[in-house]
């Protein structure tokens, strides 16, 4: 396990919707900032490349040709892993010397048709740490993304500390939670649409049970930011009551929170800003006297949990 201090960095902000290029000079700008600043680890929210779909609720998603045109644009927009995308995101790290971890819209490979609710890890030296991909999309979301499988569930050993990560309401799946904490995690990202009262309950009881921080990243988001042929599908089904006040569409709320289930830093309000802390990954030690959810406060002779990490591709060729 690692000890010392980790400077990491939230970039909550809107994206360039719907449009890769524009994404990318995004993460460019955030990011410089983010490091110039001292930061080490710079996250960004749920699908932040190239946006969340918040227009999906306003019908059936899978209804007209407003739908499709939005889901090709997606497609188009979405990034293939590895790729030319993530080639400039490496070369972004590298520059920069910061861990990048991103929500990403992936394009499969295999079929080129599927996208994946992904989460993008990518080390400070450049390379592809890995890809998570949500194991179960939400509601209206499972007629926009597939089913991510096991292989992708992963903790990565890095330079500043174990690194880990989960997707939105993957932060409710208790065997979620328990495979993560079997692998130790000293840092957790999650990311939201936007951080707000019931993810910052998960957000704050995933630190508190795994023992450790929880960096929670959620954009913030207008209708004005909507590209104009969305606008009005797009509030046809919005969840967020404070759109008819404010034209809020996601309202951020990022923070990052400490293995004791308390605020480090934040909750942010709802413009865009980058937030930083300083994390003592010698404190996380400590805090497992109390509890430890896969040691001893775990019963292995009462419960068998098994973890299946084969990847489950849509074709195999032999």
């Amino acid at each position: 396990m690692q000890t010392g201090t980790v400077h990491v960095a939230i970039a909550q902000a809107a994206p360039k919707m719907l449009d890769l290029d524009g994404c990318l000079a995004e993460v460019e700008r955030l990011a410089g900032a983010a490091a110039a600043a001292g930061a080490q680890m710079v996250v960004f929210p749920e699908t932040w490349i190239p946006g969340y779909p918040v227009w999906m609720y306003g019908q059936a998603p899978w209804d007209g040709e407003l739908q499709k045109n939005a889901y090709a644009r997606m497609l188009d927009n979405a990034i293939e892993v590895p790729g030319p995308a993530t080639e400039r995101l490496g070369a972004l790290a590298r520059e920069l010397q910061v861990q990048l971890h991103l929500g990403i819209q992936e394009r499969d490979l295999l079929s080129g048709g599927t996208l994946f609710n992904s989460l993008l890890s990518i080390g400070a030296d450049g390379s592809v740490l890995g890809c998570h991909r949500k194991l179960m999309p939400t509601h209206a979301e499972r007629m926009i993304w597939g089913r991510g499988d096991g292989s992708t569930l992963n903790v990565y050993d890095t330079e500043l500390g174990r690194v880990g990560g989960l997707i939105c309401w993957e932060h409710w799946m208790p065997l979620t939670r328990m495979a993560m904490h079997s692998l130790r995690e000293q840092i957790h990202i999650a990311v939201w649409p936007d951080v707000g009262p019931n993810a910052t309950l998960a957000s704050r009881h995933y630190a508190f049970e795994g023992r450790c921080y929880v960096i929670a990243a959620g954009s913030s988001l207008s209708i004005e930011e909507i590209p104009e042929d969305l606008k009005e599908q797009t509030l046809l089904g919005t969840w967020n009551s404070q759109v008819a006040n404010d034209g809020l569409l996601l309202s951020g709320g990022s923070g990052v929170i400490g293995p004791d289930g308390e605020w480090v830093v934040g909750p942010a309000g709802s413009g865009e800003e980058i937030l930083h802390a300083e994390l003592d990954l010698g404190r996380l030690s400590g805090e497992f006297q109390h509890f430890d959810a896969v040691g001893h406060y775990n019963r292995p002779d009462l419960f068998s949990f098994s973890v299946d990490r084969t990847p489950r591709n849509a074709v195999d060729w032999t």
